[in-house]
């Protein structure tokens, strides 16, 4: 399965961006956009190399967000009663 997460665009140059995620930033293509975007935009990230689609900022955040509460919860499905 794979599980797209909003990442924020730092920096372009060209047909690559530099966004970040969760404070790891890496290198993506924009070739696969369908509209030019612009530093500080969000967007979702596909193969982990080609920016695919703008998230609206709002919507990125509140993403964002709740990844960071799923992840702060700690892992109960393999606890035996």
């Amino acid at each position: 399965m794979c599980m797209a997460i909003p990442s924020r665009i730092l920096r372009i140059d060209g047909d690559s961006a530099t966004v970040e995620c969760f404070g790891v930033e890496r290198v993506v293509s924009l070739m696969l956009m369908p509209e030019p975007v612009a530093i500080g935009d969000y967007v979702l990230i596909q193969s982990g190399s080609f920016a695919v689609e703008t998230v609206e900022s709002g919507a990125a955040l509140a993403a964002l967000d709740y990844l960071r509460q799923v992840l702060a919860e700690p892992d109960t499905a393999n606890d035996v009663a």
